[in-house]
């Protein structure tokens, strides 16, 4: 079983709760979805940036130079797409090559 730290917790249950509002049959297409800007405060508060090697490992609260959104658990889509739709970030898209402080390792 992973620990996970409390602000981690709290962060992703902030992300699901904001998930259960969104109401269905609204769903839009990954083409007709914009890119999430690292400006977007959103972004900031979970340190988004669209180039994951720009990241310091040890500031990762799971050091390791190999995450990236590609990886991630939580970013939905096809492989191989540049840009993909992510679930904590409703209605935008994240690069591929990104990360987040919410980075979670497939199950």
């Amino acid at each position: 079983m992973s620990k996970i730290a409390r602000r981690q917790f709290i962060q992703l249950s902030a992300v699901a709760a904001a998930g259960c509002l969104v109401r269905p049959g609204n769903e839009a297409n990954a083409q007709d979805m914009p890119k999430i800007e690292e400006s977007d405060p959103i972004a900031q508060s979970l340190k988004y940036v669209h180039d994951a090697s720009s990241v310091d490992p040890a500031q990762r609260a799971n050091p390791a130079t190999d995450q990236d959104c590609a990886n991630c658990a939580l970013v939905q889509g096809a492989d191989g797409d540049e840009w993909r739709p992510c679930q904590i970030f409703p209605g935008k898209l994240v690069n591929a090559k990104g990360w987040c402080s919410v980075w979670a390792p497939m199950a």
